[in-house]
């Protein structure tokens, strides 16, 4: 029988282990009971982000952003229509980084929109600015396809 697949719950950062055989976009987290993909970027923290990038066994996109941040934004429709339809093999996230400082400095955040996508805690590629929705999902497909 197959180990699963870690996946760490968006809304109370438990690790979760998903049977491999099973449809992880029906999970739920066995501590809060919450679904753990609901086709929709999640809003993490400093913490939060953390425990996704380096427990999660599926790829983790990440959207660092600010409320002001027009170019931001626009793209935000683009990136949660590629949640919608890429989740749950890919993991989708939001930083604040207005509200996350740390986070946007641990990983040298200097301009936004910055997308970054993790695998197993490492940086496997990064972007700055903003995308199309079509340009967004082709660069997410791609830099997760190699790994």
């Amino acid at each position: 029988m197959s180990e699963g697949v870690h996946i760490v719950c968006p809304h109370c950062d438990a690790v979760n282990r998903a049977p491999a055989e099973k449809n992880a976009a029906v999970a739920t987290c066995g501590r809060c009971g919450k679904h753990l993909f609901d086709g929709h970027p999640a809003n993490v923290g400093d913490a939060g982000l953390m425990k996704q990038i380096e427990r999660s066994d599926i790829p983790v996109v990440v959207d660092f952003w600010a409320e002001w941040c027009g170019p931001c934004r626009t793209m935000a429709p683009g990136y949660a229509t590629a949640a919608t339809e890429l989740e749950p093999k890919i993991r989708f996230l939001k930083v604040d980084v207005d509200q996350h400082k740390q986070a946007a400095a641990k990983f040298g955040v200097q301009g936004i929109p910055a997308l970054f996508v993790f695998r197993h805690g490492e940086i496997v590629a990064r972007q700055a600015g903003s995308m199309s929705a079509g340009a967004l999902k082709a660069w997410i497909v791609n830099a997760t396809r190699s790994q």
